[in-house]
């Protein structure tokens, strides 16, 4: 089989603007979730979330080129960036036909959407600006990050809900595995932090109102947020022809669906990714040493994902760290598992476990070591990162120190 590798991570989102800043964060256990700054804030029974703070776009790209870019799609290009230089690639010339980009999102230009319904509907207006499409097209960040370092591979966006950056990268992975390409950008942003993308989420019922608590007695729901997280995949032998700095190996993957209920979170769903994933990467459950959670603080999640990994790993369980960063960064939606993988690497690079935060009491039904409110030292190999999406869709990625 194709080893495939990863040479390259950015970032923005609530913890940081890049990918140093984040992992300081993480490090530090610092929590992001504050008062939410959107307009008509007032008129929303949920007023908390992790917003991207001191961020002015005019920074990062010209007036001209805004008038394209939806938030989400700011964020995708600001990550690539950030990942495509600490990669080192030049993509300019004939690399640029083996290269591809995967991106996911869940609502892809929600903020355009919000924008436009509002001059539409509450300021009666008859016409809107001539490229709202491009700006909320779900594609938009793919075909903008394709556009920006000329791409011309393989490239595509996936909207899996909360599972679309896990889903987006294990396609990548898998065009890689099948020499379609020899380089992929991948990931997934989000900017849903709009009044109408926390209204809708309102609706559900499954928001809390102060702060996000995964795995503790008395979490009360998930806290929304906004951000994403761009890395480069390498097939290992482009890599190493070109001397690249490996960052570690993206290992496995596996997906399944629930084929259950559209909101309601499954037992058998779960544990078939996890073990489709073990067995992609040709490990067995006891060679794990962190598990990125999907833990998004609501009752029935972290119940059932507790669960799910009992099944999985055994006893190993009982020794095994299991965190979930949506505790600092809130749930980004389509692009939260891209910055989880980043507490994935951060484990594997910097031997540094991330913290579930806000942790105040153990549920006497969920059994895992949650590292609790501070991060952990310890040489970590081999990291699973669970994403379990609404509509049953389920994604799990294996990355593993290169050796």
């Amino acid at each position: 089989m194709t080893r495939v590798v990863l040479t390259g991570a950015g970032t923005l989102n609530p913890l940081g603007k890049d990918v140093p800043e984040t992992f300081a964060a993480m490090q530090a256990g610092r929590c992001a979730i504050g008062p939410l700054t959107c307009r008509d804030v007032d008129r929303l029974g949920i007023q908390i979330g992790a917003e991207i703070r001191e961020f002015d776009p005019a920074e990062h790209f010209p007036r001209n080129a805004l008038a394209l870019l939806d938030r989400f799609s700011q964020i995708a290009l600001v990550a690539a960036r950030e990942a495509i230089s600490q990669a080192g690639l030049d993509l300019s010339g004939a690399l640029g036909f083996r290269a591809g980009v995967i991106l996911g999102t869940a609502g892809g230009g929600n903020t355009t959407v919000d924008d436009n319904y509002r001059t539409v509907y509450a300021e009666g207006k008859n016409r809107v600006h001539p490229l709202v499409v491009p700006r909320l097209m779900h594609n938009a960040a793919t075909s903008h990050v394709a556009m920006e370092f000329g791409l011309r591979g393989p490239s595509l966006t996936v909207s899996t809900a909360c599972a679309s950056a896990n889903h987006a990268m294990g396609q990548a992975l898998q065009v890689l595995r099948a020499g379609q390409a020899d380089v992929m950008v991948t990931g997934g942003s989000e900017a849903m932090l709009c009044f109408g993308g926390i209204k809708a989420w309102e609706g559900l019922r499954v928001m809390s109102r102060d702060t996000c608590r995964p795995f503790s007695r008395d979490r009360s729901g998930m806290v929304q947020g906004e951000g994403g997280a761009v890395f480069v995949f390498e097939t290992l032998e482009h890599a190493t022809a070109r001397g690249a700095e490996i960052l570690a190996e993206v290992a496995g993957f596996g997906m399944s669906s629930d084929a259950g209920d559209i909101v309601m979170p499954d037992l058998d769903g779960p544990v078939r990714a996890m073990r489709a994933a073990l067995a992609d990467a040709r490990l067995a459950p006891e060679d794990v040493g962190y598990v990125n959670a999907h833990g998004t603080a609501t009752a029935a999640n972290d119940r059932i994902e507790a669960q799910a990994l009992r099944v999985v790993m055994g006893a190993h369980l009982d020794r095994l760290p299991v965190s979930s960063t949506k505790s600092m960064h809130g749930h980004l939606i389509g692009g939260t598992s891209a910055v989880e993988l980043l507490a994935a690497l951060m484990a594997i690079r910097e031997d540094v476990i991330a913290p579930t935060v806000n942790f105040t009491e153990a549920d006497p039904e969920i059994a895992l070591d949650v590292v609790p409110n501070v991060a952990r030292k310890g040489r970590v190999d081999v990291v699973m990162s669970n994403a379990f999406a609404f509509g049953g869709l389920n994604a799990v990625l294996i990355l593993k120190r290169f050796a």
